[in-house]
Formats: C-alpha cells, sequence, structure tokens
C-alpha cells in the first residue's frame, strides 16, 4: 500500500497523535506539538494539519458533542515501514550499507 507523503508539520502533527494513548482532540493535539516540538502554533494552523491527514487518509475525526476527536487510520509501523522501503527504493541496495554505516558513527 502506498501512503501519500507527509510534510515535516503534518509528521510532527501526526506523531503526536501516533504517541497519544487516546484519542486526542484538538486543543489535546496544539498543546502536545507545541510542548514536545518546540512550536507556537495556534490551533486553526493544527487544525489545518489535522484536516490534510483527514484527507491523505492517516487519520479520521468524529464528532462528540461540542468536541471532534481524531482516530487514527494508518498505524506508525506501517507508515515507518514504507518509509523504509522508500529510502531503500531510492538509495538502491549498495548504498544502504554506507547508510547503516553512518548511523554507527
Amino acid at each position: 500500500m502506498r501512503f501519500e507523503n507527509l510534510t515535516n508539520c503534518e509528521e510532527m502533527v501526526m506523531k503526536t497523535v501516533w504517541d497519544a494513548e487516546r484519542e486526542l482532540d484538538l486543543s489535546d493535539i496544539t498543546q502536545r506539538v507545541n510542548e514536545t516540538y518546540h512550536k507556537e502554533w495556534k490551533p486553526q494552523t493544527v487544525s489545518t494539519f489535522l484536516a490534510r491527514l483527514v484527507r491523505k487518509g492517516y487519520l479520521k475525526h468524529y464528532r462528540q458533542g461540542r468536541v471532534f476527536y481524531y482516530q487514527i487510520l494508518i498505524l506508525q509501523k506501517d507508515y515507518l515501514w514504507e518509509m523504509a522501503e522508500k529510502f531503500a527504493e531510492f538509495w538502491k541496495p549498495e548504498n544502504v550499507d554506507v547508510f547503516l554505516a553512518a548511523l554507527e558513527k
């Protein structure tokens, strides 16, 4: 399965959702992103990234009262696996050894 690429900002928001032990709402996600990544994003900014993640199929949202909560549709391990495959395809097998050696430094 091929996932749509995420921007760095979308990855930060998605990682925040993946790291949570429960479903989060916009205010929770905004607070956690700002604390974890030392950002000063407003809720509207985070809301834009969440809307993109929903459109790309990484999340879905549901309403409970006046609050929207976000549910994970693509697991972190599946995303990481695909990113590793894309990396290996791009750099080719002969360069993967160089990359792995660089990680040991």
